[in-house]
This record gives C-alpha cells, structure tokens and sequence, in this order.
C-alpha cells in the first residue's frame, strides 16, 4: 500500500470511528480517542521538542475537547482537520499561558515574514476567501501544514507534491496571503 493511501485509509477509518461513536458505539469511541491520541502525541511533540510532560497534558486537554466538541464534528469533513484544529487551538492556548512562543518550531523550516502581526491578521479575514485566491497547490500546502497541522512529508503525501515543493509553496502561499492581507500589489518571489 503506497504512503497516500495509508494516510487516506486511515482518515477514512477515523472518520467511520467519529460517526459510530457519535451513534453510541462505545467501543469505536475508545479506539478512535486511542488513535486521535497517537496523532496528538506525534503533532505536540513536533512542536514541543523535549516537553513530554507538557505533551502529555496537551494530548488530554485536546481529548477531553474532542468529548465536549464532538457533537460540532460533521461527518462530510475530514477528522483530521476538526482534530487538528481543536489541537492547533490547544497549542496556541498553552503556548499563550506558558509564554515561550519563541519555542514553537516548524515543520517547514520557513518562518512567516511577520510573526507576531500574521496570526492577528488571519483571525481578521475570511481564510477561504484568500486562499481561494491563490494557486491551488500554494492553497493546499498552505491548508494542510498551517490550518489541518500535518507535516510536510504527510503534506506531500496527501497533495502530490514533492516535500521541497511543498515547503516553496507554502512559503510563497504565506507571501501572497502576507501582501494580500496588508493590501499590497505583489506578493510574487
């Protein structure tokens, strides 16, 4: 079985896991609260190079929003993305608490041209509207690394692209949302 059709099996199996749990099947809850934690352990530990306690905690406060959430998860969406997403809101709630941000490392070597003003202007716009305005490969390195919180080599996996390609493209993705947002003529590079 090729890398892309592991990663795809797999989120169709979560996904088949979340709608029986959400119908009361308490065994496929167990196991897919067993497999969201495996996913949890191995996206918070990429970030959080050598703090496996607060790992740990991370892993169960996104659990245990995954329980009081679940009702919000709609079964036509990737898992992965609602779980990524609530994880992504954890990290950067702990990260806010513990104030070490400056530990956050990345994924794709690339650092946003303005850290502290991007995520603050994100959280002011329409995201699908703007990714929609890029090239698609860009949208989706851009979507699958920043937003669902996968890595780049599951990225390359699940898009086509090779790694190198993906970390170009979400590097020039970034740019053009940057010029974009801040309404500047041209994010090329």
């Amino acid at each position: 079985m090729n890398p892309t059709s592991t990663v795809q099996a797999l989120e169709a199996k979560l996904n088949a896991l979340m709608v029986a749990s959400m119908g009361g099947h308490a065994g496929a809850y167990q196991t897919l609260l067993r497999l969201s934690a495996e996913r949890l352990r191995s996206y918070f530990r990429r970030r959080l190079s050598g703090r496996d306690a607060d790992v740990e905690d991370l892993v169960q406060e996104t659990l245990m929003a995954i329980h009081n959430k679940r009702a919000s998860y709609d079964p036509t969406l990737p898992f992965t993305a609602w779980l990524h997403g609530i994880a992504r809101y954890r990290l950067i709630d702990f990260l806010r608490r513990d104030k070490q941000l400056a530990s956050l490392s990345t994924d794709d070597g690339f650092q946003p041209v303005d850290d502290g003003g991007f995520d603050a202007l994100l959280a002011q716009v329409d995201i699908a509207e703007l990714l929609a305005e890029l090239p698609s490969k860009q949208a989706t390195a851009i979507r699958l690394t920043r937003i669902e919180g996968y890595s780049v080599r599951e990225t390359a996996e699940l898009s086509g692209q090779s790694e190198p390609a993906v970390k170009v493209n979400v590097h020039r993705g970034l740019g053009r949302l940057i010029a974009a947002i801040k309404g500047g003529a041209d994010a090329d590079r």
